[in-house]
């Protein structure tokens, strides 16, 4: 078995890691917990910016804009805090505050300062630089389940009950495409290209829409519902990126099929004992890592065979996050560890497949 990556560095929080968030300059690293930390550390030293000390009131979702001036986080209180990059540091700009809401779904555009996150069965659009509201996505039927901007920014999906709805940022107030599921979308995700929109959902199936085909791939047969998806951002066979899909302890990787009639092929990683928390590709590569409830972080070769175990959480892994360089792997426990992986100094180097 092959060690492709070697302890780093490491601490710990004061309860559970509930996000993680690269800068897109790879220099920064976000991280924010259960007690309500957020605490940013320099990815060179690993010293670290207490933006946040513990509330008492879980932060859930963190993230950086597309050009890293700016960090949002969300979660329990109801609030989203905004943080802007400054000569000095990150300085506190903005904290909207929305009673009685828990905002467990925050996304930026990929190409603009604009915000999105839920609010109940709404989704909000709000700009960083103005700092006014671009608009209000009523979804209707439930709360959101999440929320995925197109990778052009040209759109932005929102998952939940009975599928999925799709606005186009130019029109706003034209209706939304609607992606109909019989149950309800729990997690979506874009394909790097934007050709393909993934939807775990409730009653144990994947769906896979290619836009511009009115007629969805239907997977099913898990074991529960689909907690988690990840796509690879390079395509391996038919144009078509790999897909990775947890449901309780399982992975399944999936791969589109030359032949359109036989839809996505599909093959079974089994590894772990207790619940799949997070599946991440490591960028430009076909690299997979899983993390799991059992304490185990599994790397897997062309997402097909196990190559390395990691450990550090033995309570049990919570969050992921690959460096976008790929170089760096964060993860977080359940009882506050922060764990960061490298590639060995004496290795050459991950081989790009």
């Amino acid at each position: 078995m092959r060690s492709l990556l070697e302890l780093r560095w490491q601490s710990v929080l004061s309860d559970y890691v509930t996000a993680i968030a690269w800068s897109p300059d790879g220099k920064m690293l976000a991280v924010c917990s259960a007690a309500g930390e957020v605490v940013l550390y320099a990815t060179r030293t690993f010293d670290s910016i207490v933006l946040q000390t513990a509330t008492g009131s879980s932060i859930d979702c963190l993230a950086f804009s597309h050009d890293g001036q700016f960090l949002a986080a969300s979660g329990q209180a109801g609030t989203v805090q905004i943080w802007q990059l400054t000569r000095t540091g990150f300085e506190l700009i903005k904290t909207l505050t929305n009673a009685s809401a828990w905002i467990d779904q925050l996304q930026w555009s990929p190409i603009k300062n604009q915000i999105a996150f839920s609010l109940g069965k709404t989704v909000q659009i709000w700009d960083a630089e103005t700092q006014q509201s671009v608009t209000t996505l009523d979804f209707n039927e439930s709360s959101i389940g999440d929320i995925a901007w197109h990778p052009s920014g040209e759109s932005i999906s929102l998952g939940g009950y009975q599928g999925i709805k799709i606005w186009m940022t130019a029109k706003w107030e034209e209706d939304p495409y609607q992606f109909i599921i019989p149950s309800a979308s729990t997690t979506i995700a874009w394909s790097a290209s934007g050709r393909y929109l993934a939807s775990g959902n409730l009653d144990r199936t994947l769906s896979v829409l290619e836009w511009g085909n009115p007629a969805p791939w239907m997977m099913s047969g898990f074991p529960g519902k689909v907690r988690q998806i990840a796509w690879s951002d390079r395509p391996v066979r038919n144009d078509a990126p790999l897909l990775a899909s947890a449901s309780a302890e399982g992975i399944v990787v999936w791969e589109k099929h030359e032949d359109e009639q036989f839809g996505w092929e599909s093959r079974v990683l089994g590894q772990h004992d207790g619940y799949v928390q997070a599946v991440r590709f490591q960028p430009n590569t076909t690299l997979l890592a899983s993390a799991s409830e059992d304490g185990s972080i599994v790397l897997w070769w062309q997402a097909a065979s196990m190559t390395q175990i990691l450990e550090g959480a033995p309570d049990g892994f919570s969050y992921l996050a690959w460096h976008p360089q790929g170089s760096h792997l964060a993860a977080g426990g359940q009882q506050g560890e922060l764990l960061v992986w490298s590639q060995p100094s004496r290795g050459q180097g991950f081989k790009r497949r």
